[in-house]
């Protein structure tokens, strides 16, 4: 009974994390996004003097705002939660974890708000160059913000630049700059950004879209669709290459994530990238039914096309003739890790020198599989692979929409066609839920996909949690889901009365 309420309570708690994560992203990307267009859109202004780059800055301006000021509500919860349901979790990787979300809260969110204020406020009060500047500087704010907290979840995903210290049963770093320009990190903050970039930019086209469709401030909703369009295709672009070398990254780092996506079971020599198709549910290679790419898949991952990808079964049953372990074995030698620290523990507290070397020995030798040494089953190192693997082609197949949707848009942009093809507007308009769709399917991908893992390899999700009663922790979970909903009908509200009063009257202008 004590077993099946504790899976009970990590399943609650990682139902809290993901509710707040989900609603939170609605927020963020669309302020990471809106953030740098306000700027560009400012700096026209502010080299031109032009009135109507000033409507346009302050009506996408105080969008951003609004979006701003209720995303940060759920930021907040959503880190005060490492402290109330993953207290086993913070202890041991505080020393790590606490540094970038120390600096991400001390220098970016700092900077961040402090130059909001002159962005808002700066019209007619400050010179024109110091205002402009406000804008640009929120904008890196904003996104220096999001890099240190996705350098903290990229450790989880890759311990990189740390040591167990056994004696205080916590991960140290040692090289912050391991922890900070890992591959893992890179890839994470640039390829996520460039999602919220490419929300900004569907956001912009979507209010434009509907003010044509109005036939309301016409000029003004094709210069934002200009500006949006030409931002939004660099964006999907830098999507499409930073998803590519994440890839290739995951593929090193978390294998098993990788098999999930392509859902891989038995791994092969010229891996064929499943393109187009859906998954029974055979647990082999004829899973698949659909369209592959040839080769394509060891391309991807290793960069050779004669390359061997592990699959699924060969993760968990083992390949020798490939020099892949089975589960079983690490499970073993994470048994072993875990002895041998509490071995290496009673030494010291008894002054046994000797043996707590050897043990510490022993402990050093396995520490890798640690983690494994907490599972019963071989099976329980499996994702869900059906989830991971649609989230992630889903996601693939939207992020190339999104690029044919940019491309005409501004293509009809330079040719002065835009409101020519009504179809064209309402799809653009709908291509916003698109486009929260797949973002929020990539944090699927990202975070199912490394399940059972806390910090991957070390730390299971099962033994992260804090020790509470499952009743409070659904009491919550239904609290935040109420006030969460709550939040996101106010902006949605508040946005549509913004959006309907359309942005300041310029004359001929707008």
């Amino acid at each position: 009974m004590e077993h099946l309420n504790i899976e009970l309570l990590v399943d609650w708690s990682r139902a809290q994390f993901a509710l707040t994560a989900i609603y939170h992203w609605i927020f963020v990307p669309l302020t990471l996004g809106l953030s740098f267009i306000v700027a560009f859109m400012h700096t026209l202004y502010y080299k031109t003097g032009d009135e109507k780059w000033k409507n346009l800055t302050k009506f996408w301006m105080k969008l951003f705002g609004i979006n701003f000021a209720i995303g940060v509500a759920t930021g907040i919860i959503l880190e005060f939660e490492f402290g109330t349901n993953w207290s086993n979790y913070s202890w041991i990787v505080g020393d790590i974890f606490g540094a970038p979300l120390a600096i991400e809260g001390i220098l970016a969110f700092f900077l961040e708000s402090t130059f909001i204020a002159v962005m808002f406020f700066g019209w007619g009060r400050v010179s024109k160059k110091f205002h402009m500047l406000s804008s640009w500087l929120v904008a890196f704010g904003s996104n220096m913000s999001a890099m240190w907290i996705l350098v903290a979840n990229a450790w989880m995903q890759n311990p990189a630049g740390t040591h167990f210290n056994p004696d205080t049963v916590r991960n140290e770093m040692t090289n912050f700059f391991d922890v900070w320009l890992s591959p893992t990190a890179v890839y994470k903050f640039l390829h996520t950004i460039s999602q919220a970039y490419i929300i900004g930019a569907l956001f912009v086209i979507a209010v434009s879209s509907w003010y044509i469709l109005k036939n309301r401030h016409l000029i003004f909703a094709k210069k934002s669709i200009a500006i949006a369009s030409a931002f939004g295709l660099l964006a999907s672009i830098f999507v499409a290459l930073t998803g590519d070398g994440s890839a290739y990254d995951i593929a090193h780092k978390q294998p098993m994530k990788l098999a999930a996506m392509e859902g891989l079971y038995n791994g092969e020599q010229n891996a064929d990238l499943y393109a187009l198709g859906f998954l029974n549910n055979k647990k082999d290679n004829d899973n698949f039914l659909g369209i592959r790419l040839p080769s394509m898949l060891s391309v991807m991952a290793f960069r050779d096309a004669n390359a061997f990808v592990p699959g699924v079964n060969d993760l968990v049953n083992g390949n020798p003739q490939r020099g892949i372990p089975s589960a079983e074995t690490r499970m073993k030698n994470g048994r072993i890790a875990i002895q041998a620290l509490a071995d290496y523990k009673k030494a010291k507290e008894e002054g046994n020198d000797a043996v707590a070397a050897e043990k510490l020995k022993v402990l050093n030798e396995n520490y890798k599989d640690f983690g494994y040494g907490y599972f019963k089953n071989k099976e329980d190192i499996v994702p869900n692979v059906k989830m991971t693997f649609y989230s992630f082609h889903v996601m693939v197949g939207l992020g190339l929409f999104f690029i044919l949707l940019f491309a005409w848009l501004l293509y009809a942009s330079f040719k002065d066609k835009i409101g020519k093809h009504k179809w064209v507007l309402h799809l653009s308009m709908w291509s916003l839920l698109l486009g929260y769709f797949a973002t929020e399917l990539g944090w699927v991908t990202a975070e199912v996909g490394r399940q059972p893992w806390t910090i991957q390899d070390l730390l299971p999700v099962g033994v992260s949690s804090s020790h509470l009663s499952v009743g409070t922790v659904q009491t919550t979970v239904v609290m935040f889901l109420v006030v969460f909903t709550l939040l996101l009908i106010a902006e949605f509200k508040i946005m549509l009365t913004q959006i309907k009063k359309g942005p300041e009257e310029g004359g001929s202008h707008v």
